[in-house]
């Protein structure tokens, strides 16, 4: 595990200004390690990042947080994987019995192999989060073919939750070192978002788990330690199901080790990991015993320029596991 030469690409990515600041947290035989360099905040004054700084993890909710509640759910008995949807939210598309939608399963949903679109700006139809979750139950929607990697499907997971839990997704306990409801002053700034018309500073990034007030998709903050711990759980023994591949490219709740994913070839061919939109990212290789989280705020202060963290993101995980 080459530490040193993949803290380069981060640090250098932050000295070229393609991203405010960099965390990279690295976990396995030689213990935790965890640095940071740059800016939490440029604006509205500079705010400098550290190892212990919360970001808005985004979509890595989906696996760390959403995922691991429905495993939960499914060893518990409560439901089965394969099951519908309608198994728990009966009154999904309750006006058209014969809906495509009322078939999908809870299975097909972590696999991301549904028709749903990949998004749908579900905050531009209201401000009333009930409605909008109605809204989300009863929409017609537009079949997506082949299938694609769909917030639609965790929020629907998160819906389900919901009902199996009794409480909002914001109610629940994220684990430690989570949160869903952070200071601001402790959390890396994301954008200057238009439609709210502020720059985001703890408050979750993403327009439809803003307007939803807790989704299954997005709203989780974490810091590089609690990532890495919860990293630690999976290579001592987590749940088989998110190290079981589902397609090509999908476990369940994961991408699967596949070519340009985002960890980079060198890592072994069981390594789990997935992206946040904002600049996040967390990896698990339960062959290396190694687990590595990279994240960065490279929404601040917008989305609409080009960081490169696609290329980045593969630098840093093929330079750990440089020879």
């Amino acid at each position: 595990m080459t530490l040193d030469a993949a803290w380069a690409h981060a640090a250098g990515a932050v000295a070229a200004g393609r991203i405010p600041c960099a965390v990279l947290g690295v976990t396995g035989p030689g213990g935790r390690h965890v640095r940071a360099t740059g800016l939490a905040a440029r604006f509205p004054e500079e705010v400098p990042v550290t190892c212990d700084t919360l970001f808005d993890l985004a979509s890595l909710t989906k696996p760390v947080f959403t995922t691991e509640r429905i495993l939960a759910h499914a060893e518990a008995g409560r439901i089965d994987l394969d099951a519908p949807l309608t198994s728990v939210i009966p009154d999904l598309r309750q006006y058209d019995a014969e809906s495509w939608e009322r078939q999908v399963t809870f299975r097909d949903c972590l696999a991301h192999r549904t028709p749903f679109p990949a998004v749908e700006p579900i905050y531009t139809y209201g401000g009333d989060p009930d409605r909008l979750r109605a809204f989300v139950l009863q929409r017609a929607w537009r079949r997506q073919a082949p299938p694609v990697y769909s917030d639609i499907n965790f929020i629907l997971i998160g819906i389900a939750l919901e009902r199996l839990e009794g409480c909002p997704i914001r109610q629940m306990d994220p684990g430690p070192g989570f949160t869903f409801a952070p200071d601001p002053e402790t959390c890396a700034a994301t954008e200057a978002c238009a439609w709210r018309g502020r720059i985001l500073r703890g408050e979750v990034h993403d327009e439809n788990c803003f307007a939803l007030q807790g989704a299954g998709h997005a709203g989780l903050f974490g810091t590089a330690d609690a990532l890495l711990g919860f990293a630690e759980d999976r290579l001592s023994g987590g749940p088989a199901p998110i190290f079981t591949a589902l397609s090509p490219t999908r476990s369940h709740g994961w991408e699967i080790r596949h070519e340009g994913w985002s960890g980079g070839q060198n890592c072994s061919a069981a390594t789990i990991g997935h992206t946040g939109f904002t600049g996040t990212g967390l990896w698990i290789d339960p062959e290396a015993g190694i687990a590595w989280t990279f994240l960065t705020n490279r929404v601040h202060p917008t989305r609409h320029t080009e960081s490169g963290i696609a290329d980045l993101r593969r630098a840093v995980g093929e330079a750990l596991f440089a020879e």
